[in-house]
């Protein structure tokens, strides 16, 4: 509101200059306090009472509450007294004489004093003064009304809060938790299940993480009827087609929840659940149209089918992994998250259309809304669902209608009512993201569009900008307070984005709903929907490759005041017009030095590299050099993403072979990431089947993308470029030993010998393309296995051509026709899997060559044989570790014991990739991360 006041008859929020005294509006009200404060400020108060209220007890919610109350009730009460002390000073004025009255102007014209004269004068300042009382008068009652506002807020939030935690806290259900029991219980679903991949470890495991309220317990010989908000916790079997609403009886053993959570306990489930009610019928209607945009979707590549329902309705349940993080590192995480914007977009298209079907404005507006609940009840009409809608609509009217102050003033409203309808909203990052990107949008976006324009900036472009950068600036703090990081390339990124996301939002909503009638047209709309959401997933790749894409920052309450500091500094640099050039032109020349000197000076991946092994947290992921744009790939990690970035860094578009060393989750979950868009040649895999669950995931992916597969025997070899690769175990035939399965498996690892030649001529009569091996064999029984052989070169994913099965002499026959094509020998190194004691002592016994370069087994785990530590001789031990893992990896004593037998330990949690290069001095270590230190 500004200075100028409101006339009676308009509504506020409309100016019309010169009606009103200055700082007087209809209602007799200070405008400096009033308009969008008067919301905010409960707002916020209610807000803050519920986030600290949920982690106190009843007792002390009922506490504020009363206080809170009792203060409100005061001063309402001394409120009053004044209003009416000044009511009758008014009176009095009204009814006494001109020589009397505090504001002589109130006076009858004949009755004022002589113009000109002291006496009038006298008036006038007399006058003046009680101008500015009055007005001081309206501004205290207008900042009082503030304050009873906020009292208010408070007492009600506190006493909403006392009673949720009271809920939660008493009762036979908490009281259960806190005694540890294991229970059965019947209870209804109120959210989608989420399911969540076990990171790493043996074998794939999925958990299930499902919101519901517990209706029904049973535990010994109590049994209560109840109605409390549980967390499930279970394995994932079972749930996937599950929907909101539906009543389950499961069975597990309840703990306490986290101090704070609105829960009344955590179970954790065992088994299956057992479904004992159908949902109901707006449910089972969601989850028609959205499996029919699924299956519509399937006509798309994958990453595409996964991402066109996560952008639409939010589903990502088949969101490829890597798709996942490049949108998380460029900022666009959002978008897999429904909110105000989707909702914004298809009313705003049903808008359009209508207009052009020449429906009245009125009817236009109903079929917005039911178009915007229809897509509710398609996204899922959940708690989060409910809440973009209500953020959607103030912004899309806020912004549509140019009217900011009555759009902070709707939000403020919104989140108070939301608040007080569910206190636990309040402890949630994605309602305070959604809370103060609306926010930003609203209050600063039309500021640095006005400015934009003003220095002839398009309005459409200005709009852009000045929208992201708010919704940017406004959700940084919370970003730096979850995590400790500042997306640098969020902002460009957004922009290029931001046109893909309507046309895909609205196709894809249009064939959600067509899908259930005519799957065929639905198809036709997803097509075009699917280049839209490839130009999204493109940017995203682009954005995520740039340097220092994503910054780290300090994180908690300091990387906020951190911030907050550098804003400032900002801020005060800026002012001038020269200074801002002068940082514009600073800015501009360190992003040049990002995008181009970087590469240049520190280049990844570095010239000469021979062997890279990946940064895949957890688990085991290696590349060969094998030819520009090609790699031989040694395990693929726990995660598709990770590898597919490594080999993407490393410029990787052929994988002439890929050896996984055995089948546990964490060398061969990854396995996705290596395929994608990428042409493979051959898979050698373990001849153990432990555990068979990934083993046979593993087959079914390969025979899905039509890649052979083989076994791996010894003296199995080939060179791909400058690598010459050899099998040196498992021996066939010989059962492993370990003292459990997993062990078992670990002791079943393939182990690869790799030696590093510089270029060299070819023997006679073979072609320089002959001396080169092939990029895939023939097809040949697993048992004989498959080795080089001169004139069987194919192109890496192209169809091999047979070979005869060859004995398992041949390797090592093979070898001389191979050194006469080699160059000079660079180094070697020994890959050994997850070899673990009783295989290293095996290995050894059967004769072990030295290398300079020990990959080391099972992430540097305890079970280290030093015999074969010391047999290999390396200098340099490669270590693929987790930075976060359970197993304690690497192992103080392991550490020790390379240091002692003279070799350098190189860890991926410290260093992050890591290559080893060839020199003219021999091999060397390169490691990625800065600030990298060895172990």
């Amino acid at each position: 509101m500004t200075a100028t006041g409101f006339p009676h008859d308009l509504p506020e929020g409309r100016d019309e200059p010169g009606q009103d005294e200055p700082g007087q509006d209809e209602a007799g009200r200070g405008g400096a306090v009033s308009g969008p404060v008067a919301l905010a400020a409960p707002a916020v108060a209610s807000w803050l009472t519920a986030l600290v209220l949920l982690g106190c007890s009843a007792v002390a919610g009922a506490a504020v509450a009363l206080a809170a109350a009792v203060a409100g009730a005061v001063m309402w009460a001394v409120t009053r007294a004044v209003a009416r002390r000044r009511n009758q000073v008014a009176y009095l004025n009204q009814v006494a004489g001109p020589d009397q009255v505090a504001d002589p102007t109130q006076a009858p014209a004949g009755e004022r004093p002589a113009a000109g004269g002291e006496e009038w004068a006298g008036a006038v300042s007399a006058a003046s003064r009680h101008r500015l009382g009055k007005q001081r008068c309206w501004t205290d009652g207008a900042a009082a009304r503030i304050a009873l506002a906020v009292l208010a807020s408070v007492a009600v939030t506190a006493a909403v809060t006392a009673c949720t935690v009271h809920g939660v806290t008493a009762g036979p259900v908490p009281d259960l938790a806190r005694r540890d029991v294991t229970v059965t219980a019947e209870a209804e679903i109120t959210d989608d299940p989420r399911i969540r991949p076990h990171q790493g470890g043996v074998s794939r495991r999925e958990t299930a993480v499902v919101r519901a309220r517990m209706l029904l317990v049973t535990a010994a010989q109590e049994r209560y009827a109840v109605d409390v908000p549980v967390v499930l916790l279970a394995p994932a079997d079972g749930w996937r087609p599950l929907l909101p609403s539906q009543r389950v009886r499961v069975r597990g053993r309840l703990r306490p929840a986290e101090q704070g959570e609105p829960v009344a306990a955590v179970m954790l489930v065992r088994g299956r659940p057992e479904p004992i009610g159908a949902p109901s019928a707006v449910q089972r209607a969601a989850g028609v149209m959205r499996a029919g945009l699924r299956e519509a979707s399937d006509v798309l590549p994958d990453d595409q089918r996964g991402l066109l329902p996560g952008l639409v309705v939010g589903d990502v349940s088949r969101l490829d992994e890597e798709v996942r993080l490049d949108l998380a590192t460029a900022g666009l995480g959002h978008l897999t998250a429904v909110s105000g914007t989707n909702l914004a977009i298809v009313a705003g298209a049903v808008l359009v259309l209508g207009r052009f079907a020449g429906l009245p404005l009125a009817l236009r507006a109903v079929v917005a809304v039911v178009a915007m609940m229809a897509f509710a009840v398609v996204a899922r009409p959940s708690p989060s669902v409910l809440r973009a809608l209500v953020m959607g609509t103030v912004a899309a009217v806020a912004l549509g209608t140019g009217r900011t102050r009555d759009g902070v003033a709707a939000l403020s409203a919104t989140v108070l009512g939301l608040v007080v309808f569910d206190p636990g909203l309040a402890r949630q990052w994605g309602f305070a993201l959604s809370v103060f990107a609306t926010g930003g949008i609203l209050i600063l976006a039309p500021r640095w569009r006005d400015r934009l324009t003003a220095r002839r900036v398009p309005r459409l472009l200005a709009e852009a900008l000045a929208v992201t950068a708010a919704a940017q600036a406004a959700v940084t703090p919370l970003l730096v307070l979850m995590s400790g990081r500042l997306d640098l390339a969020a902002i460009p990124a957004n922009l290029l984005a931001e046109p893909a996301v309507a046309p895909a939002t609205v196709l894809g909503f249009g064939a959600a709903v067509i899908a259930p009638v005519s799957i065929d047209l639905a198809r036709l709309l997803v097509r075009p929907a699917g280049w839209a959401v490839g130009w999204i997933i493109a940017v995203a790749q682009r954005a995520a490759d740039l340097p220092f894409a994503s910054a780290q920052w300090l994180g908690g309450a300091a990387g906020v005041a951190a911030l907050a500091a550098a804003a400032v500094a900002g801020w005060l640099v800026l002012r001038g017009r020269a200074r801002r050039r002068l940082v514009v032109a600073l800015a501009a020349g360190a992003l040049l030095a990002g995008l181009v000197a970087m590469p240049v000076v520190s280049p990844w991946p570095p010239p000469g590299w021979l062997l890279v092994v990946c940064d895949v947290g957890q688990g085991d992921a290696l590349a060969l050099a094998a030819g520009p744009g090609r790699a031989v790939v040694v395990d693929a990690g726990p995660q598709p993403g990770p590898a597919d970035r490594c080999l993407r860094a490393l410029g990787v578009r052929q994988v002439p072979l890929v050896v996984l060393t055995h089948p546990h989750l964490d060398h061969v979950g990854g396995l996705p990431g290596v395929l994608r868009r990428r042409t493979v040649g051959a898979v050698v895999v373990s001849p153990s089947r432990v555990p068979e669950g990934e083993a046979g995931r593993v087959s079914a992916q390969l025979r899905t993308a039509r890649i052979p597969e083989w076994q791996a025997v010894p003296g199995m070899r080939w060179r791909f470029g400058p690598s010459e690769i050899t099998v040196l175990a498992p021996e066939p035939g010989v059962a492993p030993q370990g003292p459990g399965e997993g062990a078992t498996a670990n002791n079943a690892s393939v182990v690869l010998l790799v030696r590093w030649f510089g270029p060299g001529t070819a023997p006679r009569g073979l072609s320089a393309a002959q001396g080169d091996m092939p990029a895939a064999l023939g097809d040949m029984p697993a048992a004989q296995g498959a080795v080089a052989a001169p004139g069987a070169a194919a192109e890496a994913g192209s169809r091999p051509a047979p070979v005869p099965p060859l004995g398992p002499t041949l390797g090592p026959t093979l070898g001389p026709a191979l050194g006469a094509a080699l160059g000079a020998a660079l180094g070697a190194a020994l890959l050994a899997g997850d070899l673990e004691t009783e295989a290293q002592e095996a290995l050894v016994r059967r004769g072990l060559p030295r290398v300079d370069v020990l990959k080391v087994p099972h992430h540097g785990s305890s079970r280290q044989a030093p015999a074969f530590l010391a047999a290999t001789g390396a200098r340099a031990a490669l270590i693929s570790v987790g930075a976060v893992n359970d197993y304690g990896h690497p192992a103080p004593p392991t550490l020790r014991r390379l240091r002692w037998l003279g070799m350098r330990p190189y860890r991926t949690d410290l260093s992050g990739d890591i290559a080893v290069v060839a020199t003219a001095n021999g091999l060397a270590v390169v490691v990625r991360g800065r600030g990298a230190r060895a172990g």
